[in-house]
């Protein structure tokens, strides 16, 4: 059997135990039933979530119930460790996308982020106790529960707001002794968005914010494990900080155990089950299985398609390389390692300060990452252009991957790219429908996309095919030498793209864990440089497998800014109704 079937195989079985495994602990054993559902807010709006039934809901004996909502740029699935925690305890658990988030409506914020459709969807639920609701939810997920528990003050009776607060967002209401009801804020001692959520420098300090202190009704610190007021009388307030960071909630053991823990206090019915006693986090692990076999997919399954001599032109030898030598090769490592990051926040704000979303470009997050994209090209180019003249003039561009036979070989680079990418896809929705999972690890996930976000998709995808064109150029072109094997390339260049984005969170996370502010501030950015890492070293594997199957850069940038692209507009948030 040739080497690269045996790996295609290989990539297959990981994705498919890997959907096998998570669907086994997302219905814990085949005890909860797990299925998506469809409704409608007030406005129109149609908001999608996950509905976890235990097998002791039904009509005649309601269950309680949970609504858990996740946070900004993220969707449902990010809410299943406390959702399948939650449904192994007895309650019947919503996980929503937010409005604007996976396959709900744009646009995001609106109808109170999705939480008071979600509730009221859950309280007309025959199997679920209407008067024994919970609402669960992260950083923005935590203002969809208190917009929730605003516009329904009866229809609730308790809140757990993990990395949240109240009234840090235009529409959640200022939080009190009284309101919400039953409040447990769960805030992580590393907390990036301290200042944001509590008024604070850094989240150690939350029990000394006046904000929190008027929340629990008292002008003393908060004394962490203690409840003030009373359950009984829905003014119960507790302080939980685990040792975590904002995203770390969702890999925390001790942060889902104390959610548990005060849906267990609160609610009436649940079981009893330790909140220690979690199986979450073998479906995380067992949709990273899946999430690297689909991409160690793309690789044998791009090969043997290249095979076919259909698509011979799109192949060639590889030519020998043109690569910078000597301090021009030193000093091009050192600029694609600190442009990139160097240019990051700055060129992300101003994507997505100046480019308002619009019906062209809706996604806020995304238009910072076109212009910087965009500009990251454009430096490229210029900066390659120079090299070229003062120290390579003369090299053809054949030898750097970029020569075309006729538009016959960009026709059938774009054609294998767009086979690869969409096969790819199929594969992740044979995974969603067998088992109800996709390719993820904590912040970083590949969504099918809906075919609104399909749309959307096309309109990004020029600027990014643009960048990853000028991706391809400086790996390729300027910093490939001969005799390397794959290995050692693909590390050469993981260094080049990728090492300083590792700097950058090694900094941010380094001063952030010794007690103090992120030094660059920007916490949302931060935290979504760990999706730069993910999707880029993706891209430099991609980029260096392609050019050395095809000798040319087309078929690597191609499906590079298919998938990339794809990943990007189904991953984030759509600010306006289409």
């Amino acid at each position: 059997m040739h080497r690269r079937h045996a790996v295609l195989i290989i990539a297959v079985l990981m994705v498919v135990a890997g959907g096998l495994v998570a669907a086994a602990v997302q219905t814990n054993g085949g005890q909860v039933e797990v299925k998506e559902v469809r409704f409608a807010g007030p406005d129109g709006q149609t908001v999608e979530g996950d509905l976890y039934i235990p097998p002791g809901a039904t009509d005649e004996n309601p269950a309680p119930g949970v609504v858990a909502t996740h946070g900004y740029i993220n969707s449902k699935e990010t809410q299943s460790p406390f959702a399948i925690e939650f449904a192994r305890r007895g309650m019947v658990v919503l996980a929503i996308d937010q409005t604007g988030h996976g396959y709900s409506d744009p646009p995001a914020f609106g109808a109170g982020f999705g939480g008071p459709p979600a509730l009221s969807y859950m309280q007309s639920l025959s199997f679920v106790d209407d008067d024994n609701i919970g609402l669960e939810g992260h950083s923005m997920g935590g203002w969809a529960s208190v917009a929730a528990a605003a516009t329904y003050p009866e229809g609730y009776e308790s809140v757990t707001l993990v990395g949240s607060s109240t009234a840090s967002f235009p529409g959640v209401p200022e939080g009190n002794t009284e309101f919400p009801r039953n409040t447990a804020v769960v805030f992580s001692e590393y907390d990036e968005f301290s200042m944001l959520m509590w008024g604070i420098p850094h989240a150690s300090d939350v029990e000394r914010s006046e904000k929190l202190q008027g929340l629990f009704g008292t002008d003393d610190p908060i004394e962490e494990g203690r409840t003030y007021g009373s359950i009984e009388d829905g003014t119960a307030r507790q302080l939980y900080t685990p040792a975590t960071t904002h995203p770390g909630d969702h890999l925390s053991t001790t942060a889902v155990g104390d959610a548990i823990e005060w849906q267990q206090r609160t609610l009436d019915g649940t079981d009893d089950r330790p909140p220690g006693d979690q199986i979450w986090w073998v479906k995380e692990l067992a949709t990273l299985v899946s999430l690297l076999g689909g991409v160690l997919f793309l690789f044998p399954f791009g090969a043997t398609l290249l095979s076919d001599r259909r698509l011979g032109t799109a192949v060639r030898d590889r030519p020998a390389a043109a690569g910078a030598t000597g301090i021009s090769r030193y000093l091009t490592f050192a600029l694609a390692a600190i442009i990139p990051v160097a240019t990051y926040l700055p060129l992300n704000l101003l994507g997505q300060n100046s480019i308002s979303p619009s019906w062209l470009f809706p996604q806020q997050i995304t238009n910072g990452v076109l212009v910087w994209a965009v500009a990251n090209a454009a430096i490229i180019v210029g900066l390659f252009g120079v090299w070229h003249l003062v120290d390579n003039r003369g090299t053809s561009r054949e030898r750097y991957g970029f020569d075309a036979d006729g538009p016959r070989t960009v026709a059938a680079s774009a054609a294998a790219a767009v086979a690869v990418v969409g096969t790819f896809y199929l594969l992740l929705a044979g995974v969603g429908y067998l088992f109800g999972t996709d390719f993820r690890f904590w912040v970083f996930a590949v969504k099918l996309p809906s075919t609104l976000q399909l749309g959307i998709v096309f309109r990004y995808l020029l600027p990014l095919t643009l960048f990853f064109l000028a991706f391809e150029l400086l790996l390729n072109g300027q910093l490939r030498t001969d005799g390397d094997g794959f290995g050692r390339a693909f590390a050469t260049n993981w260094v080049a793209a990728v090492g300083g984005f590792v700097a950058f969170l090694a900094v941010q996370y380094g001063v952030l864990l010794s007690g103090q502010p992120l030094p660059f501030g920007e916490p949302l950015l931060t935290i979504v440089a760990f999706q730069f890492v993910a999707v880029l070293t993706i891209a430099t594997a991609v980029s260096t497998y392609f050019f050395r199957k095809t000798g040319r850069v087309w078929t690597g940038a191609f499906v590079n800014a298919l998938l990339v692209t794809t990943i990007l507009v189904a991953g984030t948030a759509t600010h306006v109704p289409l």
